[in-house]
Protein backbone atom coordinates (compact mmCIF):
# COMPACT_ATOMS: atom_id res chain seq x y z
CA UNK A 1 0.00 0.00 0.00
CA UNK A 2 1.59 3.11 -1.02
CA UNK A 3 2.22 5.60 1.59
CA UNK A 4 0.42 8.79 0.45
CA UNK A 5 -2.91 9.51 -1.83
CA UNK A 6 -2.25 8.97 -5.19
CA UNK A 7 -2.11 11.35 -7.90
CA UNK A 8 -3.82 10.19 -10.83
CA UNK A 9 -4.48 11.32 -14.92
CA UNK A 10 -8.07 12.70 -14.68
CA UNK A 11 -9.49 10.78 -17.38
CA UNK A 12 -12.69 13.32 -19.04
CA UNK A 13 -13.20 11.17 -22.04
CA UNK A 14 -14.04 7.74 -19.89
CA UNK A 15 -15.13 9.16 -16.84
CA UNK A 16 -18.82 11.28 -17.14
CA UNK A 17 -19.04 13.04 -14.34
CA UNK A 18 -16.05 13.97 -13.80
CA UNK A 19 -16.59 16.10 -17.18
CA UNK A 20 -19.48 17.24 -15.59
CA UNK A 21 -17.98 18.54 -12.63
CA UNK A 22 -15.22 20.35 -14.93
CA UNK A 23 -17.85 21.45 -16.82
CA UNK A 24 -19.59 22.95 -13.40
CA UNK A 25 -17.21 24.61 -11.97
CA UNK A 26 -15.89 26.07 -15.40
CA UNK A 27 -19.13 27.32 -15.40
CA UNK A 28 -19.62 28.81 -11.94
CA UNK A 29 -15.93 30.45 -11.75
CA UNK A 30 -15.43 31.29 -15.55
CA UNK A 31 -12.24 29.73 -15.19
CA UNK A 32 -10.88 25.98 -15.03
CA UNK A 33 -10.40 24.00 -11.96
CA UNK A 34 -6.18 23.10 -10.93
CA UNK A 35 -7.40 20.01 -9.50
CA UNK A 36 -9.84 17.69 -8.49
CA UNK A 37 -9.77 14.91 -5.46
CA UNK A 38 -12.04 12.28 -4.13
CA UNK A 39 -12.64 10.25 -0.85
CA UNK A 40 -14.62 7.41 -1.11
CA UNK A 41 -17.99 6.51 1.48
CA UNK A 42 -17.86 3.20 3.13
CA UNK A 43 -19.72 0.36 4.36
CA UNK A 44 -18.81 -1.52 7.69
CA UNK A 45 -19.07 -4.76 7.38
CA UNK A 46 -19.20 -5.50 10.93
CA UNK A 47 -17.74 -4.13 14.37
CA UNK A 48 -20.28 -0.71 14.92
CA UNK A 49 -20.07 1.55 17.36
CA UNK A 50 -16.64 -0.05 18.54
CA UNK A 51 -14.22 2.35 16.88
CA UNK A 52 -14.59 4.88 19.76
CA UNK A 53 -13.94 1.98 22.20
CA UNK A 54 -10.40 1.32 20.90
CA UNK A 55 -11.44 -1.73 18.79
CA UNK A 56 -10.86 -3.05 15.28
CA UNK A 57 -13.52 -2.60 12.87
CA UNK A 58 -13.86 -3.72 9.70
CA UNK A 59 -15.01 -1.87 6.62
CA UNK A 60 -14.99 -1.39 3.03
CA UNK A 61 -14.92 1.26 0.74
CA UNK A 62 -17.70 1.65 -1.49
CA UNK A 63 -17.89 3.11 -5.01
CA UNK A 64 -19.85 6.31 -4.18
CA UNK A 65 -17.87 9.34 -3.60
CA UNK A 66 -17.20 13.33 -2.84
CA UNK A 67 -15.30 14.30 -5.64
CA UNK A 68 -14.31 17.98 -5.63
CA UNK A 69 -12.99 20.38 -8.25
CA UNK A 70 -10.54 23.10 -7.19
CA UNK A 71 -9.21 26.51 -8.19
CA UNK A 72 -6.42 27.77 -5.99
CA UNK A 73 -5.81 31.87 -5.35
CA UNK A 74 -4.80 34.45 -2.96
CA UNK A 75 -7.75 36.08 -1.84
CA UNK A 76 -7.50 33.78 1.83
CA UNK A 77 -11.07 32.95 1.01
CA UNK A 78 -12.97 29.52 0.79
CA UNK A 79 -15.66 29.54 -1.68
CA UNK A 80 -17.85 26.21 -1.49
CA UNK A 81 -20.32 25.42 -4.13
CA UNK A 82 -22.46 21.98 -4.75
CA UNK A 83 -23.90 20.36 -7.85
CA UNK A 84 -26.44 19.59 -5.75
CA UNK A 85 -28.89 22.41 -5.51
CA UNK A 86 -30.61 22.15 -2.45
CA UNK A 87 -26.75 22.34 -0.82
CA UNK A 88 -26.18 26.36 -1.26
CA UNK A 89 -23.51 28.26 -1.46
CA UNK A 90 -20.88 29.32 1.16
CA UNK A 91 -18.22 31.34 1.80
CA UNK A 92 -16.12 32.19 4.99
CA UNK A 93 -12.68 33.75 5.58
CA UNK A 94 -9.39 31.78 6.53
CA UNK A 95 -9.14 33.78 9.40
CA UNK A 96 -12.65 32.81 10.76
CA UNK A 97 -13.16 29.52 10.02
CA UNK A 98 -15.96 28.66 12.66
CA UNK A 99 -17.86 25.25 12.61
CA UNK A 100 -21.61 25.71 14.15
CA UNK A 101 -22.19 22.22 15.74
CA UNK A 102 -25.68 23.51 16.41
CA UNK A 103 -26.33 23.70 12.52
CA UNK A 104 -24.58 20.72 10.89
CA UNK A 105 -25.09 21.95 7.40
CA UNK A 106 -22.78 20.69 4.63
CA UNK A 107 -20.40 23.09 4.26
CA UNK A 108 -19.44 22.77 8.01
CA UNK A 109 -18.17 19.65 7.36
CA UNK A 110 -16.07 20.99 4.86
CA UNK A 111 -14.36 23.60 7.16
CA UNK A 112 -13.51 21.25 9.01
CA UNK A 113 -11.20 19.20 6.94
CA UNK A 114 -9.55 22.84 5.84
CA UNK A 115 -9.33 23.84 9.62
CA UNK A 116 -7.68 20.19 10.15
CA UNK A 117 -4.90 20.89 8.24
CA UNK A 118 -4.52 24.86 8.56
CA UNK A 119 -4.02 23.99 12.21
CA UNK A 120 -1.89 20.70 11.86
CA UNK A 121 0.73 22.54 9.85
CA UNK A 122 0.43 26.50 11.14
CA UNK A 123 -0.85 27.71 8.24
CA UNK A 124 -0.67 31.37 8.37
CA UNK A 125 -1.58 32.80 5.58
CA UNK A 126 -3.97 29.56 3.97
CA UNK A 127 -4.35 29.10 0.00
CA UNK A 128 -7.35 31.22 -0.92
CA UNK A 129 -9.62 27.94 -2.75
CA UNK A 130 -12.73 27.90 -5.09
CA UNK A 131 -14.60 24.44 -4.81
CA UNK A 132 -17.65 22.83 -6.45
CA UNK A 133 -18.54 19.62 -4.51
CA UNK A 134 -20.08 16.71 -6.22
CA UNK A 135 -21.52 13.34 -3.81
CA UNK A 136 -22.86 10.25 -4.73
CA UNK A 137 -23.09 8.63 -1.27
CA UNK A 138 -27.18 8.97 -0.21
CA UNK A 139 -26.79 11.49 2.60
CA UNK A 140 -27.65 10.57 6.50
CA UNK A 141 -27.72 7.07 5.53
CA UNK A 142 -24.50 5.09 7.03
CA UNK A 143 -22.35 5.53 4.64
CA UNK A 144 -20.56 7.86 6.14
CA UNK A 145 -21.20 10.95 4.02
CA UNK A 146 -19.95 13.54 5.95
CA UNK A 147 -16.74 11.69 7.39
CA UNK A 148 -15.78 11.85 3.37
CA UNK A 149 -16.24 15.31 2.94
CA UNK A 150 -14.69 15.90 6.08
CA UNK A 151 -11.68 13.56 4.11
CA UNK A 152 -12.32 14.97 0.80
CA UNK A 153 -11.51 18.46 2.45
CA UNK A 154 -8.80 17.84 4.50
CA UNK A 155 -6.69 16.32 0.99
CA UNK A 156 -7.91 19.36 -1.06
CA UNK A 157 -6.07 21.71 1.46
CA UNK A 158 -3.34 19.79 1.98
CA UNK A 159 -2.98 20.12 -1.95
CA UNK A 160 -3.88 23.28 -2.30
CA UNK A 161 -1.02 24.64 -0.49
CA UNK A 162 1.11 22.45 -1.28
CA UNK A 163 2.19 20.32 1.25
CA UNK A 164 2.18 16.66 1.61
CA UNK A 165 0.90 14.12 4.12
CA UNK A 166 0.83 9.96 4.73
CA UNK A 167 -2.47 8.58 4.27
CA UNK A 168 -2.37 7.59 7.77
CA UNK A 169 -1.68 11.38 8.91
CA UNK A 170 -4.64 12.43 6.90
CA UNK A 171 -7.14 9.93 8.86
CA UNK A 172 -5.93 10.79 11.77
CA UNK A 173 -5.54 14.37 11.40
CA UNK A 174 -9.48 14.29 9.70
CA UNK A 175 -10.87 12.13 12.86
CA UNK A 176 -9.46 14.52 15.14
CA UNK A 177 -11.08 17.47 13.13
CA UNK A 178 -14.23 16.17 12.64
CA UNK A 179 -15.05 16.83 16.31
CA UNK A 180 -15.37 20.24 15.75
CA UNK A 181 -19.33 19.64 14.40
CA UNK A 182 -19.57 17.95 17.59
CA UNK A 183 -19.69 14.33 16.88
CA UNK A 184 -17.08 12.19 19.05
CA UNK A 185 -16.59 9.06 16.54
CA UNK A 186 -13.64 6.88 17.09
CA UNK A 187 -11.80 7.15 13.44
CA UNK A 188 -12.99 3.89 11.48
CA UNK A 189 -14.84 6.16 8.64
CA UNK A 190 -11.85 8.97 8.10
CA UNK A 191 -9.55 5.73 8.03
CA UNK A 192 -11.06 3.98 5.36
CA UNK A 193 -11.44 6.05 3.17
CA UNK A 194 -7.97 7.20 2.56
CA UNK A 195 -6.44 3.74 3.36
CA UNK A 196 -9.28 1.80 1.18
CA UNK A 197 -7.48 0.08 -1.47
CA UNK A 198 -9.71 -1.87 -4.52
CA UNK A 199 -10.50 -5.46 -4.28
CA UNK A 200 -10.11 -5.62 -0.44
CA UNK A 201 -12.09 -5.25 2.55
CA UNK A 202 -9.80 -3.79 5.52
CA UNK A 203 -9.23 -4.74 9.57
CA UNK A 204 -8.77 -1.17 10.56
CA UNK A 205 -6.35 -1.11 14.19
CA UNK A 206 -6.07 1.84 16.14
CA UNK A 207 -2.83 3.34 18.41
CA UNK A 208 -1.21 2.91 16.19
CA UNK A 209 -3.96 3.29 13.45
CA UNK A 210 -3.16 0.65 10.71
CA UNK A 211 -4.70 -1.38 8.00
CA UNK A 212 -4.69 -5.13 7.41
CA UNK A 213 -6.00 -6.69 3.54
CA UNK A 214 -9.11 -8.58 4.32
CA UNK A 215 -10.07 -11.09 1.49
CA UNK A 216 -13.95 -11.35 1.23
CA UNK A 217 -14.91 -15.47 0.32
CA UNK A 218 -15.69 -15.67 -2.86
CA UNK A 219 -19.59 -16.98 -4.03
CA UNK A 220 -21.23 -14.11 -2.67
CA UNK A 221 -21.79 -10.31 -2.78
CA UNK A 222 -22.89 -7.78 -0.53
CA UNK A 223 -25.58 -5.94 -1.04
CA UNK A 224 -26.49 -2.35 0.81
CA UNK A 225 -30.30 -1.10 1.10
CA UNK A 226 -31.19 2.21 2.08
CA UNK A 227 -34.61 1.79 4.71
CA UNK A 228 -35.05 5.81 3.75
CA UNK A 229 -35.11 6.98 7.57
CA UNK A 230 -32.42 10.02 7.71
CA UNK A 231 -29.94 10.16 10.47
CA UNK A 232 -27.86 12.86 10.96
CA UNK A 233 -25.80 11.83 13.86
CA UNK A 234 -24.16 15.44 14.73
CA UNK A 235 -27.60 16.82 14.88
CA UNK A 236 -28.92 14.45 17.18
CA UNK A 237 -27.59 13.25 20.99
CA UNK A 238 -28.13 9.61 20.41
CA UNK A 239 -24.72 9.12 19.26
CA UNK A 240 -22.88 10.87 22.30
CA UNK A 241 -24.99 9.70 24.23
CA UNK A 242 -23.36 5.86 23.07
CA UNK A 243 -20.18 7.14 23.49
CA UNK A 244 -20.57 8.41 27.19
CA UNK A 245 -22.50 5.21 28.31
CA UNK A 246 -19.30 3.39 27.46
CA UNK A 247 -17.01 5.86 28.67
CA UNK A 248 -18.69 5.53 31.90
CA UNK A 249 -18.78 1.72 31.84
CA UNK A 250 -14.90 1.59 30.96
CA UNK A 251 -14.31 3.76 34.27
CA UNK A 252 -16.92 1.85 36.83
CA UNK A 253 -15.80 -1.60 35.26
CA UNK A 254 -11.66 -0.16 36.16
CA UNK A 255 -12.33 1.17 39.37
CA UNK A 256 -13.92 -2.35 40.53
CA UNK A 257 -10.96 -3.85 39.17
CA UNK A 258 -8.73 -1.62 41.51
CA UNK A 259 -7.41 0.24 38.11
CA UNK A 260 -6.74 4.24 38.20
CA UNK A 261 -10.04 5.25 36.27
CA UNK A 262 -9.07 8.68 36.08
CA UNK A 263 -6.81 8.05 32.79
CA UNK A 264 -8.83 5.24 31.49
CA UNK A 265 -11.55 6.59 28.85
CA UNK A 266 -12.47 3.49 27.01
CA UNK A 267 -13.65 -0.12 27.52
CA UNK A 268 -10.32 -1.23 25.21
CA UNK A 269 -7.96 0.34 27.30
CA UNK A 270 -9.69 -1.35 30.18
CA UNK A 271 -9.18 -4.80 29.00
CA UNK A 272 -5.50 -4.17 27.85
CA UNK A 273 -4.71 -2.92 31.14
CA UNK A 274 -6.18 -5.96 33.03
CA UNK A 275 -3.95 -7.98 30.09
CA UNK A 276 -7.08 -10.67 29.52
CA UNK A 277 -8.68 -11.95 26.67
CA UNK A 278 -12.74 -10.27 25.77
CA UNK A 279 -14.61 -13.73 27.07
CA UNK A 280 -13.34 -12.55 30.47
CA UNK A 281 -14.62 -8.69 29.99
CA UNK A 282 -18.22 -9.86 29.20
CA UNK A 283 -17.57 -12.02 32.56
CA UNK A 284 -16.58 -8.85 34.65
CA UNK A 285 -19.67 -7.46 32.69
CA UNK A 286 -21.81 -9.44 34.34
CA UNK A 287 -20.58 -9.56 37.88
CA UNK A 288 -19.92 -5.60 38.15
CA UNK A 289 -22.28 -4.18 35.86
CA UNK A 290 -25.82 -4.08 36.82
CA UNK A 291 -29.19 -4.14 33.81
CA UNK A 292 -30.84 -1.74 34.91
CA UNK A 293 -30.06 1.63 34.13
CA UNK A 294 -27.54 4.26 36.09
CA UNK A 295 -29.07 7.35 37.60
CA UNK A 296 -25.94 10.24 37.85
CA UNK A 297 -26.32 9.55 41.78
CA UNK A 298 -25.79 6.00 41.35
CA UNK A 299 -22.45 7.15 38.56
CA UNK A 300 -21.49 9.57 41.07
CA UNK A 301 -21.73 7.22 43.89
CA UNK A 302 -19.78 4.19 42.68
CA UNK A 303 -16.66 6.46 40.75
CA UNK A 304 -16.33 8.52 44.15
CA UNK A 305 -16.97 11.69 41.89
CA UNK A 306 -19.14 14.90 42.85
CA UNK A 307 -21.67 15.91 40.01
CA UNK A 308 -19.94 18.77 38.86
CA UNK A 309 -16.62 16.27 37.70
CA UNK A 310 -19.16 14.20 35.80
CA UNK A 311 -20.50 17.01 33.66
CA UNK A 312 -17.44 18.66 33.39
CA UNK A 313 -15.25 15.65 33.11
CA UNK A 314 -17.19 12.89 31.25
CA UNK A 315 -20.36 13.89 29.68
CA UNK A 316 -20.37 15.96 26.19
CA UNK A 317 -21.93 18.99 25.57
CA UNK A 318 -25.17 17.31 24.40
CA UNK A 319 -25.57 14.65 27.11
CA UNK A 320 -25.79 17.07 29.82
CA UNK A 321 -29.15 16.06 29.78
CA UNK A 322 -29.28 12.46 30.22
CA UNK A 323 -30.65 11.48 33.54
CA UNK A 324 -30.28 6.96 33.09
CA UNK A 325 -27.41 5.21 31.45
CA UNK A 326 -27.56 1.66 30.42
CA UNK A 327 -23.86 0.61 31.16
CA UNK A 328 -24.61 -3.18 30.88
CA UNK A 329 -26.38 -3.04 27.89
CA UNK A 330 -23.65 -0.88 25.90
CA UNK A 331 -20.16 -2.71 27.19
CA UNK A 332 -21.51 -5.78 26.96
CA UNK A 333 -22.25 -5.30 23.00
CA UNK A 334 -19.02 -3.64 23.11
CA UNK A 335 -16.93 -6.78 23.85
CA UNK A 336 -19.54 -9.11 22.44
CA UNK A 337 -18.86 -6.99 18.78
CA UNK A 338 -14.86 -6.83 19.49
CA UNK A 339 -14.94 -10.69 19.14
CA UNK A 340 -17.24 -10.82 16.20
CA UNK A 341 -14.44 -8.73 14.50
CA UNK A 342 -11.89 -10.89 14.88
CA UNK A 343 -13.85 -13.96 14.18
CA UNK A 344 -15.28 -12.56 11.06
CA UNK A 345 -11.41 -11.93 10.08
CA UNK A 346 -10.17 -15.32 10.79
CA UNK A 347 -12.96 -17.05 8.68
CA UNK A 348 -11.62 -14.57 6.07
CA UNK A 349 -8.38 -15.51 6.30
CA UNK A 350 -8.56 -19.57 6.70
CA UNK A 351 -11.53 -19.57 4.09
CA UNK A 352 -13.21 -22.85 5.29
CA UNK A 353 -15.47 -24.54 3.90
CA UNK A 354 -19.27 -22.93 5.47
CA UNK A 355 -17.16 -19.59 5.41
CA UNK A 356 -20.16 -17.76 3.22
CA UNK A 357 -22.53 -19.32 5.96
CA UNK A 358 -20.64 -18.82 9.09
CA UNK A 359 -19.95 -14.73 8.12
CA UNK A 360 -23.41 -14.26 7.93
CA UNK A 361 -24.22 -15.77 10.98
CA UNK A 362 -21.72 -13.28 12.79
CA UNK A 363 -23.39 -10.35 10.99
CA UNK A 364 -26.70 -11.45 11.38
CA UNK A 365 -25.53 -11.39 15.62
CA UNK A 366 -24.20 -8.40 15.32
CA UNK A 367 -27.45 -6.22 14.49
CA UNK A 368 -29.00 -8.42 17.29
CA UNK A 369 -26.83 -7.19 19.71
CA UNK A 370 -26.94 -3.58 17.77
CA UNK A 371 -30.81 -3.68 17.99
CA UNK A 372 -31.36 -5.46 21.59
CA UNK A 373 -28.11 -4.31 23.46
CA UNK A 374 -27.24 -1.03 22.05
CA UNK A 375 -30.53 -0.11 20.72
CA UNK A 376 -28.99 1.48 18.04
CA UNK A 377 -31.85 0.32 15.12
CA UNK A 378 -34.96 1.42 14.39
CA UNK A 379 -38.24 -0.38 13.15
CA UNK A 380 -37.69 0.02 9.43
CA UNK A 381 -34.09 -1.41 10.16
CA UNK A 382 -35.15 -4.33 11.76
CA UNK A 383 -38.38 -5.13 8.95
CA UNK A 384 -35.27 -4.23 6.19
CA UNK A 385 -33.31 -6.99 7.60
CA UNK A 386 -36.09 -9.45 8.10
CA UNK A 387 -36.71 -9.26 4.28
CA UNK A 388 -33.55 -9.47 2.89
CA UNK A 389 -33.01 -12.69 5.20
CA UNK A 390 -35.54 -14.33 3.77
CA UNK A 391 -34.97 -13.00 0.30
CA UNK A 392 -32.64 -15.49 0.48
CA UNK A 393 -28.86 -13.03 2.56
CA UNK A 394 -27.09 -15.52 4.87
CA UNK A 395 -26.66 -12.23 7.11
CA UNK A 396 -28.00 -8.91 7.17
CA UNK A 397 -27.17 -6.25 9.62
CA UNK A 398 -27.73 -2.61 9.84
CA UNK A 399 -24.50 -0.23 9.18
CA UNK A 400 -23.22 2.93 10.58
CA UNK A 401 -24.64 4.55 13.09
CA UNK A 402 -27.99 3.39 13.08
CA UNK A 403 -31.21 5.07 13.92
CA UNK A 404 -31.47 4.94 10.34
CA UNK A 405 -29.73 4.55 6.98
CA UNK A 406 -29.03 1.51 5.71
CA UNK A 407 -28.49 -2.39 6.16
CA UNK A 408 -25.61 -4.44 4.50
CA UNK A 409 -26.50 -8.18 3.58
CA UNK A 410 -24.27 -10.82 1.92
CA UNK A 411 -25.69 -12.80 -0.78
CA UNK A 412 -24.95 -16.07 -1.97
CA UNK A 413 -23.85 -14.97 -5.28
CA UNK A 414 -26.84 -17.19 -7.60
CA UNK A 415 -29.01 -15.78 -5.50
CA UNK A 416 -28.81 -12.05 -6.38
CA UNK A 417 -31.24 -11.54 -9.00
CA UNK A 418 -33.73 -12.95 -6.88
CA UNK A 419 -32.97 -11.29 -3.53
CA UNK A 420 -32.73 -7.92 -5.11
CA UNK A 421 -36.35 -8.21 -6.76
CA UNK A 422 -37.69 -9.36 -3.99
CA UNK A 423 -36.69 -6.67 -1.41
CA UNK A 424 -37.74 -4.47 -4.36
CA UNK A 425 -41.35 -5.89 -4.32
CA UNK A 426 -41.75 -5.95 -0.68
CA UNK A 427 -39.33 -3.15 1.50
CA UNK A 428 -39.61 -0.38 -1.62
CA UNK A 429 -42.63 -0.97 -4.11
CA UNK A 430 -45.45 -0.63 -1.45
CA UNK A 431 -44.31 2.87 -0.52
CA UNK A 432 -44.90 5.60 -2.35
CA UNK A 433 -41.83 7.33 -1.06
CA UNK A 434 -39.35 4.16 -0.88
CA UNK A 435 -40.05 3.56 -4.36
CA UNK A 436 -39.24 6.79 -5.65
CA UNK A 437 -35.59 6.16 -3.75
CA UNK A 438 -35.18 2.84 -4.75
CA UNK A 439 -32.47 3.29 -7.66
CA UNK A 440 -30.17 4.65 -5.35
CA UNK A 441 -30.98 2.64 -2.60
CA UNK A 442 -30.68 -0.47 -3.28
CA UNK A 443 -27.24 -1.92 -4.62
CA UNK A 444 -24.35 -4.36 -4.77
CA UNK A 445 -21.12 -3.46 -3.84
CA UNK A 446 -17.48 -4.40 -3.70
CA UNK A 447 -14.14 -3.32 -2.22
CA UNK A 448 -13.55 0.25 -3.59
CA UNK A 449 -10.64 2.61 -3.78
CA UNK A 450 -9.05 5.08 -0.96
CA UNK A 451 -8.99 9.00 -1.67
CA UNK A 452 -7.24 10.46 -3.87
CA UNK A 453 -6.27 13.48 -6.33
CA UNK A 454 -6.73 14.11 -10.09
CA UNK A 455 -4.60 16.45 -12.12
CA UNK A 456 -4.83 16.61 -16.00
CA UNK A 457 -1.05 16.11 -16.72
CA UNK A 458 -0.48 14.07 -13.65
Amino acid sequence: MAAHPPKLKANFSTTERLQRLREAFLSKHGEPASFYASAPGRVNLIGEHIDYCGYSVLPMAIEQNILAAVSVNTSQTIQLANTNGKYKDFAASADDLLVDRTDPQWHYYFLCGVRGIQEHFSLAPLAGMKCVVDGTIPASSGLSSSSALVCCAGLVTMEANQKSLSKVTLAEICAKCERYIGTEGGGMDQSISFLAEEGTAKLIEFNPLRATDVKLPDGAVFVIANCCVEMNKAATSHFNIRVVECRIAAKILAKAKGLEMGRLQKLGEVQAELGVSLEDMLVFVEDILHPEPYSKDEICKTLGITPEQLCADILSTNTQHVTQFKLYQRAKHVYGEASRVLQFKAVCDSAPSGAVLRLGELMSQSHKSCRDLYECSCPELDQLVDICLKAGAVGSRLTGAGWGGCTVSMVPSEKMDCFLRTVREQYYMPDARRAALEKQSLFVTKPGQGAAIFTEDA
